[in-house]
């Protein structure tokens, strides 16, 4: 087999294999929301 074969055989042979491979799982990112206060209102308390 001539070295031009050989090589596109495994190139060929290479992206096959990738291209059956299983496909890496999906990172899991967790953010954590701010806490929120509600402003006080005012109420004429101290008027």
């Amino acid at each position: 087999m001539s070295s031009t074969k050989f090589t596109l055989l495994a190139l060929a042979m290479a992206a096959f294999v990738s291209a059956c491979a299983k496909p890496a799982p999906e990172e899991v990112v967790y953010v954590d929301e701010p806490a929120v206060t509600v402003e006080p209102t005012y109420t004429g308390k101290y008027k």
